[in-house]
């Protein structure tokens, strides 16, 4: 064949279809990316919060091998990192099952003792309740005599008994609701201590770097699960050494808290402000687009830099302290991971400060 026959036959050859298949095998990818790390949510919302079974480790490793699947390229690694993680999986549910069967027998337990409580209480009663009907026999009794003066003094010695059963009674009723009380009263605080223990910073009572790390974990689950978004704000003082340096540690730490107090002043109730390290804060704004989210950075960024506080030291005259922040914002994206968003919102956080500090910058 010649060459011109052959440019012909190239020319002649319909690579649309070829295209068509391309676009569609993408879509496919995404499309099972989505649904496998989706399932992965899945499982881990079925696991319950249990230490003793090993829950957070376990969760820990389904979080890492949904990362994996969006992170890396090379389907055999894919297929090797799977088939390692693929065995935790039914140990981790033959651990919870063992676990839930401990757990009802003990529950059982409980529901016996509580009948058993039950009846006592039953049986108190009935008690109780013959005390006041042999109390009114006596007293139906005492009617059917004909010398009043005796009536009288019968009736009052039976009135007087009833009262005092009455007394004990409720004596015994009132003792009960005390304990019952206290009881509820000490657990509402255990309750409240375990709520809060762990999730917060001492210094500045924003949530820690571990709270943060559950709460974004969660929020990409979610927007992984639903049609959800939420943005991220990387947040850090400029020159925070400059502070320490000029007015000491005990300083720096009252402009930490301030400024915790600033940014909360700009921030919802479903927000979520996180002491990330350092002098570095972040703040989940669920619901939120990144547009909304740069909106709501500058207004932080400018009440920041428009703040000056008083230091103790401080010379009279002299113009308090002021400080500026940098902030990196990113919106969560499609196939996003913890680490991918996490990573785009630090290097917009870098961008902000190499190109001048006191600025916002969105990835």
């Amino acid at each position: 064949m010649d060459p011109f026959s052959e440019t012909k036959a190239a020319q002649d050859l319909d690579i649309e279809p070829f295209i068509d298949e391309i676009r569609n095998n993408a879509r496919k990818k995404s499309f099972f990316l989505n649904a496998i790390r989706a399932l992965l949510v899945f499982i881990k919302g079925f696991s319950i919060n249990q230490e003793d079974i090993g829950s957070h480790r376990f969760a820990e490793e389904i979080d890492s091998l949904s990362e994996r699947f969006v992170e890396e390229k090379d389907a055999e690694v894919i297929e090797s990192v799977f088939e390692k993680y693929r065995k935790s999986i039914p140990h981790f549910i033959k651990r919870q099952k063992a676990y839930l069967r401990d757990r009802e027998k003990e529950l059982w337990d409980i529901i016996g003792l509580q009948r058993s409580a039950i009846a006592s209480i039953d049986s108190e009663n009935q008690d109780y309740h013959q005390k006041v009907y042999e109390q009114s026999e006596k007293i139906e009794a005492i009617t059917q005599l004909d010398d009043i003066k005796n009536i009288k003094k019968r009736l009052f010695k039976e009135v007087e008994t009833i009262r005092e059963t009455l007394k004990e009674k409720q004596q015994q009723e009132r003792e009960r609701l005390d304990a019952l009380a206290k009881q509820i009263s000490l657990l509402n605080i255990e309750l409240e201590k375990a709520r809060t223990e762990g999730t917060l910073d001492d210094l500045t009572q924003a949530y820690n770097r571990k709270a943060f790390d559950n709460y974004i974990r969660k929020s990409v689950d979610q927007c992984t699960t639903k049609r959800s978004r939420f943005s991220l704000l990387m947040l850090d003082i400029d020159d925070f050494k400059r502070i320490n340096d000029a007015y000491g540690h005990q300083i720096g730490d009252r402009v930490l808290v301030a400024l915790v107090e600033k940014c909360k002043e700009f921030i919802r109730g479903e927000d979520f402000l996180a002491r990330y390290g350092g002098e570095e804060f972040a703040i989940i704004l669920p619901g939120a687009s990144l547009k909304n989210a740069l909106k709501k950075a500058r207004r932080i960024r400018k009440a920041v830099a428009g703040t000056h506080y008083t230091a103790e030291n401080q010379i009279k005259g002299q113009e308090g302290i002021s400080i500026t922040v940098s902030i990196g914002v990113a919106s969560f994206e499609k196939n996003d991971s913890v680490s991918t968003l996490i990573d785009r919102a630090d290097r917009a956080l870098y961008e902000a400060k190499r190109t001048g500090k006191n600025r916002v910058v969105g990835a």
